[in-house]
């Protein structure tokens, strides 16, 4: 699934380790999410919006 997650995250000056904190991941997670590599659960995928004050679908595209 394609992400702008890299963008957002860079935006805020965080780092991978400081986004999963936020989010409650591992790193790894975050970077399998980045690369695409990894479709997050519902759950996440809101708290990644929330975090951003972004709808769903301005931060994941099918």
């Amino acid at each position: 699934m394609k992400n702008r997650l890299r963008e957002l995250r860079s935006a805020k000056g965080w780092s991978q380790g400081d986004l999963a904190e936020k989010l409650r991941v591992s790193r790894q997670t975050v970077n399998a999410i980045e690369t695409e590599k990894y479709d997050p659960s519902l759950p996440l995928a809101f708290r990644v919006a929330k975090l951003f004050g972004k709808r769903i679908e301005e931060v994941f595209e099918p």
